[in-house]
C-alpha cells in the first residue's frame, strides 16, 4: 500500500517531521521538501498550468472529458472538475479501469484526457493502455504526474524509467515538457493531434522560464533555445530549464553553451538534431530527469551513430539503480541533476 500514500495527502502529513541530514552552509531540510516546487526561491510561477489550459480547451471543445484514479487534487484535474462537473470522472483507485474506461470513450467520440501519476500508468495499467488504447490507437491523453525524480519518496513513486516504457509502445507519442508555458501550449496542440499521447506532468506551482525566448511548442518539433561553440545540451522536461539556469555559471567560466529544448520524445526531431548535433567543435550533452536506460540519451545516441554523426557525447541522467527517498534538493545534488551539477559535470568534461 505505500505506492497509495500521497493520494489523500496522509502520508504526507504524516512524514513533515521527519528531517534530512544538514549538510554544511546549507539549511535544514525538512521532508516536505519531498514533495517541493521544482522552482527555485523567488522564481516565476504559475498555479496548474494543466488544469487551466484543459478548461480552456474544453469550453471549444465539447468531446473533451476528464478522467482520474482518485488523483484529481494532485494532478491539477480538480479545476477542470470545478468548471465541468458533468464531464469529469472519478474512477477510484484503480489504474486499469480508468484506461479501460479511457479507451472505451474514445471509441464512443470522446477526447479522455486521464491522469494519475506517472508510476501507476507505466508500471500498474501498462497493458491496459498497451491493448486498449495503443493497439486500438485511440484517442485517449494520458497526463502523469510525479515523473522522474520530481518526488522523493522513494522508489514506489518515482517514476524514473516511465519514457523508455512510453518509447516502446507503438502508435504512442511521448512528451516531456520543460514549464508552465509551454503546458498551457501544448494541451491544445495533442488535442488535435489524432492519437494517443503520454505526456509527463509538472504540477502546482510551475516554473515560467520559456517565455523569455519567444518560444512556441510545435508537437515532434526541436528547439534551438539558445546557440554557442562549446557544448550543446540537448534536453528534455525540466532539464532544460536547469540548462538553461547553467548558462550564468558555464558563462562566467568563459564556456559557451547551446541548449536544444526536444520536447516530443516520441517522435524524435531527426533533422535538427542531426544538424546541431553534428556541428564540428561541440561536445554533445544529452540532460533527462529519466534513467540512462531507454530515454532521450539513448534515443539521441543512436540517432547520431546510425547517422554517421560522432560527436564528444556524454549523458547527464539517473542512474540506474532504485533511487532514495528525501529531500528533492539534497536528491537532486546527489543524482547530478541540480543547476549546480549540470554546469559542474560540464565542466569537468570539457
Amino acid at each position: 500500500m505505500a505506492a497509495r500514500a500521497g493520494r489523500t495527502g496522509s502520508r504526507e502529513a504524516g512524514m513533515k517531521a521527519v528531517r534530512s541530514a544538514p549538510q554544511p552552509g546549507k539549511p535544514r531540510l525538512t521532508t516536505s521538501a519531498m514533495i517541493a516546487s521544482i522552482a527555485a526561491e523567488g522564481q516565476k510561477t504559475k498555479p496548474a498550468p494543466f488544469g487551466h489550459a484543459l478548461v480552456e480547451l474544453a469550453r471549444h471543445r465539447s468531446e473533451v472529458v476528464g478522467m482520474t484514479a482518485d488523483l484529481g487534487k494532485y494532478t491539477d484535474l480538480h479545476i477542470f472538475a470545478k468548471e465541468f462537473p458533468d464531464r469529469y470522472y472519478q474512477m477510484g483507485m484503480a489504474e486499469q479501469l480508468l484506461f479501460g474506461a479511457a479507451s472505451g470513450l474514445a471509441a464512443e467520440g470522446f477526447m479522455p484526457f486521464a491522469t494519475t501519476y506517472a508510476v501507476f500508468a507505466s508500471r500498474r495499467a501498462y497493458d491496459f493502455i498497451h491493448q486498449t488504447i495503443a493497439e486500438e490507437d485511440r484517442n485517449v491523453k494520458i497526463v502523469c504526474a510525479l515523473p522522474g525524480l520530481t518526488s522523493g519518496y522513494g522508489p514506489s513513486h518515482q517514476a524514473a524509467e516511465d519514457l523508455a516504457l512510453f518509447r516502446a509502445m507503438p502508435n504512442m507519442t511521448v512528451i516531456d515538457p520543460c514549464d508552465a508555458h509551454e503546458i498551457g501550449q501544448l494541451v491544445p496542440a495533442i488535442a488535435a493531434h489524432q492519437g494517443p499521447v503520454y505526456m509527463r506532468l509538472l504540477r502546482g506551482q510551475v516554473p515560467v522560464v520559456l517565455d523569455e525566448y519567444d518560444y512556441k511548442f510545435e508537437l515532434g518539433k526541436a528547439k534551438l533555445i539558445r546557440d554557442g561553440k562549446d557544448v550543446l545540451i540537448i534536453s528534455s522536461g525540466i532539464m532544460t530549464m536547469r540548462a538553461l539556469e547553467a548558462l550564468q555559471i558555464l558563462t562566467n567560466d568563459r564556456v559557451d553553451a547551446a541548449v536544444l529544448h526536444v520536447p516530443t520524445i516520441k517522435p524524435l526531431d531527426a533533422e535538427t538534431i542531426l544538424r546541431e548535433g553534428g556541428k564540428s567543435g561541440r561536445l554533445v550533452v544529452v540532460a533527462e530527469n529519466h534513467t540512462t536506460i531507454g530515454g532521450l540519451g539513448e534515443a539521441v545516441a543512436a540517432l547520431l551513430m546510425r547517422s554517421g554523426v560522432h560527436p564528444p557525447f556524454r549523458q547527464i541522467a539517473l542512474p540506474d539503480e532504485f533511487l532514495d527517498a528525501g529531500a528533492l534538493p539534497t536528491l537532486h545534488d546527489r543524482y547530478g541533476i541540480s543547476t549546480a551539477e549540470v554546469a559542474r559535470q560540464i565542466k569537468q568534461w570539457l
